[in-house]
């Protein structure tokens, strides 16, 4: 009997940065935004009544949202964050690449994005509520200059 490749779970999977030197810094609570688009532009041609031609522009990217609790200061990603807002721009920002993937349940991977030349642009510290028994989440967007589907 052959196996069934069904569609992997969404809530089983990890995110790899390629410059962390073996520390996988990888528990995140949510992963969004990748996602490709391309937009157009309209072009009427003269004489043609009959339509307007659509024209595609480049590729764009939305940012990729990561959602986690606050982490420590040793976190690989925290450094690299704290790098990049914190140097006052005397360092430059150096992107890295990233991999999202979906995982079964043996922690092999199902699905996998490659992000390339990511760099954080946006480091939320969530709110502060006394009233709620919430934990604590940082976010933090990255912008990339391509999103390739590998699995």
């Amino acid at each position: 009997m052959q196996d069934v490749d069904y569609p992997p779970v969404a809530f089983s999977f990890k995110v790899v940065f390629a410059a962390t030197a073996g520390k996988f810094d990888t528990s995140f609570q949510e992963v969004s935004g990748m996602k490709a688009t391309i937009d157009t532009e309209s072009y009427t041609e003269l004489g043609e009544n009959g339509f307007v031609h659509q024209l595609p522009k480049p590729v764009t990217y939305s940012p990729l949202l990561l959602k986690r609790g606050i982490a420590s200061m040793t976190s690989p990603l925290v450094l690299w964050c704290r790098s990049i807002f914190e140097s006052e721009g005397r360092i430059p920002i150096v992107p890295m690449p990233i991999m999202v993937y979906l995982i079964d349940e043996k922690k092999m991977p199902k699905r996998a994005w490659a992000l390339t030349g990511a760099f954080p642009v946006s480091w939320d510290v969530g709110s502060f509520n006394a009233e709620e028994n919430k934990v604590a989440i940082e976010t933090i967007e990255l912008r990339y200059n391509y999103l390739t589907r590998m699995l």
